[in-house]
């Protein structure tokens, strides 16, 4: 049984189509597209019936953790799936997952039959679900295109759209259809980062005025079934700003063809 684990700092910015279209072609000076291209990631939320682990994730506690099955497109039942602990801890992402058939993980989760192949990981899933009263919750799958650096190749960055969840049919194999959770031009951009971001990715949010944002897709989307998160509310004042840099970069864009 594979396993993997990722420690990183993760950051978060809400934009656009506009500026996404900006920044995506100054963003090739720097960085490479991954050999996936446009790919869409699939996945299982687990909770309790009353919801803890998303209700305690969004109070910003200093730790929060979550199960999730993840796959890279729509799997069949003999497909290959990811069952994945996150946790965040001092604004540190730690990701522990391991590889499972997607039919051997539902007989995990759902029928406690236990994978044959031992590991660390696996034991840790073990106290997770000791821990907690879990079933599945939420499907969640969005578009996503990942860059990772010429120079730097751990520093990544992820765009993600189409953010599309439901509550029923909560299976991989059943389709990547759903609700979306933001208007249909709009992405979701995360840096990952091991150390320090590059001075020309931080000079480029500062001219674009691309700010980083708290931002949890499952938890955005339990606020919004609520009534207590709406998207046009939350970015209002930043469209605004960018309307008046797109004017400027269009100035400039006219000042430069008319010099050549």
């Amino acid at each position: 049984m594979s396993q993997l684990v990722f420690n990183r700092y993760e950051k978060k910015y809400l934009m656009p189509g506009a500026v996404y279209d900006e920044l995506w072609e100054r963003l090739m000076e720097h960085m490479v597209v991954d050999q996936y291209g446009l790919s869409t990631i699939c996945n299982i939320y687990y909770d309790t019936p009353d919801d803890l682990l998303i209700r305690r994730s969004i109070e910003h506690p200093k730790y929060k953790e979550k199960l999730r099955l993840r796959s890279y497109g729509v799997p069949q039942k003999d497909g290959k799936v990811f069952l994945e602990i996150k946790k965040k801890y001092n604004k540190i992402v730690n990701k522990r997952r391991i590889e499972l058939p997607l039919q051997g993980a539902y007989d995990y989760l759902n029928l406690g039959i236990r994978p044959k192949n031992d590991c660390q990981i696996l034991r840790e899933i073990d106290f997770f679900l000791q821990r907690y009263q879990l079933q599945p919750k939420l499907y969640l799958a969005y578009d996503r295109v990942a860059f990772y650096g010429k120079e730097d190749p751990e520093f990544r960055l992820t765009f993600d759209s189409r953010i599309r969840f439901r509550r029923v049919n909560v299976g991989l194999e059943c389709g990547d259809s759903g609700t979306l959770l933001l208007p249909e031009s709009w992405y979701l951009m995360e840096s990952k980062i091991q150390n320090a971001a590059p001075k020309w990715f931080s000079d480029l949010l500062t001219e674009l005025r691309i700010y980083s944002t708290s931002f949890s897709k499952y938890g955005n989307i339990y606020k919004k079934e609520h009534g207590v998160w709406n998207a046009e509310n939350l970015m209002r004042h930043r469209l605004e700003n960018w309307t008046q840099i797109g004017d400027t970069l269009e100035n400039q864009e006219c000042r430069r063809k008319m010099a050549c």
